[in-house]
């Protein structure tokens, strides 16, 4: 509890007016927290899309551990009270006064140490595909495969902490499924009609899949939206890391921006490097926007990615970080600090363990912009109704 406190006392400068959870004495700060520089219709659609969500669990589901156990009833009721309380939005200093009154804010870190999380960016890219093969269009986006099963439907017990591990059966027992190396070069799954779309651009649908949605341009000008349905169970591993440990690109250097470039400039190394993350993501075609892995649309802005075994999922949150300032030129000109009201509606494969949070900046390429250059660290936390367990 005096560790929680002295972290409040660490954000001073930058907090709002809300008393910080766990601490002996409410500390009220400073109501530049609450400068929110979004518009706040986003925000009701993104609390309205974590109450969907959260009203289709049973109430007391534990939908999070970290920094505490939460239920799904104890955050629907604080996203209902927090979305009448946005009534009063255009008089920041009475909100933050109603915010410290009615609500705790929670830090993300449980362990009382400074609460720090880096914040990287994703996006819904925009792809040249195709529902048939030919003319270019010779990269396939695959939907989940039937013998991609888990170890419990299989009749084996579940792997360490519980977590269901994915495989394929053979020979009556489980195993690994196939890596990218063998789906994406060898065709282990070809001639099984399985593929929804194709893309010119071996690239472009390695990015999908780390992304994990994207609206697909077909030929006919038409749109579709494929989002994230199954994984293959095999562990993420970075191409970027693996660029930095080799020499290719300097770590100061890298963002995905720079990991494209390297990949369009050396043709050759692509198979190699995309078969190093062996992880492979399965899609469906879905209507409307981006989904995240609560199965509700992700919204611009006011949507992240954490680590869902631990942080409580559809909850309110407030980020504080730096996100990039993009020159005329596409480049990175420099940082600018904001403080958000976000919810937390997604995760990821890179996106592990407590000190790691992904931001959704959107569609499009200016999103993939700005998502690309994100590599900041900030704070982030939680932010439930006073007087529950």
């Amino acid at each position: 509890m005096v560790l929680r406190c002295k972290l409040a006392q660490l954000i001073l400068p930058l907090a709002a007016a809300i008393a910080i959870a766990g601490c002996a004495v409410p500390i009220t700060v400073r109501q530049a927290t609450l400068n929110d520089d979004l518009d706040l219709a986003s925000l009701r659609i993104a609390i309205g899309h974590s109450l969907a969500y959260l009203q289709m669990l049973p109430p007391e589901r534990v939908v999070g551990v970290q920094p505490r156990p939460f239920t799904a009833s104890e955050l629907a009721e604080s996203l209902l009270a927090a979305g009448e309380l946005l009534d009063q939005w255009p008089t920041r200093a009475r909100l933050a006064r109603e915010l410290a009154a009615r609500f705790d804010l929670v830090a993300s870190s449980g362990d009382g140490q400074e609460a720090e999380v880096l914040f990287t960016g994703y996006y819904q890219p925009v792809i040249e595909a195709s529902l048939t093969p030919g003319a270019g269009f010779d990269h396939p986006i695959y939907a989940v495969p039937a013998d991609l099963v888990t170890q419990e439907q299989a009749g084996s017990e579940a792997g360490n902490g519980g977590e269901k591990k994915l495989g394929r059966i053979e020979n009556g027992v489980v195993v690994p499924y196939y890596s990218r190396r063998e789906i994406d070069q060898l065709g282990a799954l070809r001639g099984r009609n399985l593929e929804i779309a194709w893309v010119k651009d071996p690239i472009d649908l390695f990015f999908l899949h780390i992304q994990g949605s994207g609206l697909l341009r077909l030929r006919d000008g038409q749109e579709v939206t494929v989002g994230y349905a199954a994984q293959s169970g095999l562990p993420y591993r970075s191409i970027g890391r693996l660029l930095i440990d080799n020499g290719k690109v300097a770590k100061e250097e890298m963002s995905m921006q720079r990991l494209r470039r390297y990949l369009t400039e050396n043709p050759a190394e692509q198979d190699e490097i995309f078969a190093y993350n062996e992880s492979y993501v399965f899609f469906r075609l879905i209507d409307g926007g981006a989904l995240g892995s609560l199965g509700v649309p992700v919204t611009a802005g006011r949507s992240i990615a954490t680590d869902t075994r631990l942080f409580p999922r559809a909850a309110l949150a407030l980020v504080q970080t730096d996100i990039p300032i993009i020159d005329a030129f596409g480049e990175l000109a420099g940082w600018r600090p904001v403080t958000r009201f976000v919810l937390n509606q997604d995760t990821g494969g890179a996106i592990r363990g407590p000190r790691r949070g992904d931001y959704y900046f959107g569609t499009g390429e200016e999103a993939g912009t700005l998502a690309g250059y994100m590599n900041r660290r900030g704070r982030l936390y939680f932010l439930v109704l006073k007087n529950n367990p």
